[in-house]
């Protein structure tokens, strides 16, 4: 079967390049630490295959949109391939791209965003070169790199793009009080996003008066989450109860950060790191540094107002989304975070929209 321009005529260069960050699209969730990466293969105005990077360890765009073609008996000798990110020039999990494409007989290859990594960028596109092969690069980059952008923005500055989330009452109250544990107060809607949400990031983090008063599981349920999210939790003084659900429900891999060394008999999917402070305030830039040694590229920051803030005072928050109810708390400490803290840490808010009867406004750090 061909694609015959999906009922469209007229198709050119930049709509090839678009179909193939749509289908990138179907990757997310399944294929981190890898960015999303989509290929179209095109012959004589038509789209002859397509592929997408599904799972880690699985095939990649262009490999996966030559074995369409192949599958279905269509040769896909002097095609141009259309890929999002540079194809790759060594071995990892999968053999080169830059060899698919050259077995396949590709004539043209059309690269969104050259790799990100100072080592290999622009690898794949000489090897491709010194073969004969026509290569171009450039084609709607931008919108290729903000797809990848937790990869790109680990790559550079090796530390993962930080999420804010935050949810507070009509008042700006969090709590009705300090000390029971904390009622849901956001709507269904609110809840299916935050979900959604975390199963599209590598990792949650919250302090561990979270932990001591909620025990939450930090997952993301009720969505497909094939792979969930690691669970971070700062504990500088070893605080968090032995029974706690992310010590002992196994459910998702568990960094505990402490600021000194301690003895416990943890499970398998728990790990402890120790980041040393003399006033047990672990400095949030280390935590960063840390994650991105672990090859975190994508941080949601959950939790409180003192982690929040926390966050937003070390200047390392990308992007925050406030989430205000239209349900007042009644008690509890009014203001404990809103909008102001957000301005005040050079946030800019972009959106802003109905969830459910919930306010959410969507805010990124200016530049």
């Amino acid at each position: 079967m061909m694609w015959k321009t999906w009922g469209r005529e007229g198709m050119d260069a930049a709509d090839y390049m678009r179909r193939a960050i749509e289908i990138a699209y179907r990757g997310k969730g399944s294929v981190h630490p890898n960015p999303l990466v989509g290929c179209v293969l095109v012959r004589d105005g038509e789209i002859i295959a397509e592929g997408w990077h599904g799972h880690l360890g699985g095939l990649h765009a262009e490999q996966a949109a030559i074995a369409d073609a192949e599958e279905r008996g269509i040769s896909t000798s002097g095609c141009t391939a259309y890929v999002t990110l540079e194809p790759c020039n060594h071995h990892g999990r999968t053999p080169p791209c830059t060899e698919a494409l050259l077995w396949a007989g590709v004539k043209k290859v059309v690269i969104g965003a050259l790799d990100p990594n100072p080592t290999v960028r622009g690898g794949g596109m000489e090897a491709l070169r010194e073969q004969g092969i026509d290569v171009e690069s450039g084609l709607m980059e931008e919108d290729c790199i903000l797809q990848m952008r937790p990869f790109m923005h680990w790559c550079v500055e090796r530390r993962p793009l930080v999420l804010l989330k935050a949810a507070v009452d009509s008042d700006g109250r969090v709590d009705v009080d300090d000390s029971s544990p904390s009622e849901r107060f956001t709507s269904d809607s609110s809840l299916n996003w935050a979900h959604k949400v975390r199963s599209e990031h590598m990792a949650i983090l919250v302090g561990v008066e979270t932990v001591v008063r909620d025990d939450p599981e930090l997952t993301a349920r009720g969505v497909d989450a094939r792979i969930q999210p690691t669970r971070i939790v700062i504990d500088p003084d070893a605080r968090i109860p032995e029974n706690s659900k992310v010590l002992c429900d196994g459910l998702a891999p568990t960094i505990l950060i402490h600021s000194k060394p301690v003895l416990s008999e943890d499970m398998p999917h728990v790990t402890r790191y120790v980041l040393p402070s003399e006033d047990r305030e672990i400095e949030i830039e280390k935590i960063l540094d840390l994650l991105g040694d672990l090859r975190i590229q994508s941080l949601i920051v959950e939790g409180g107002p003192l982690t929040w803030k926390k966050f937003l005072k070390a200047g390392v928050v990308d992007d925050a989304v406030l989430i205000r109810s239209q349900i007042s708390l009644s008690s509890g400490n009014p203001d404990a975070f809103g909008e102001l803290d957000l301005h005040e840490a050079a946030m800019q808010q972009i959106s802003e929209e109905d969830c459910g009867g919930d306010i959410m406004t969507v805010w990124s750090r200016r530049h």
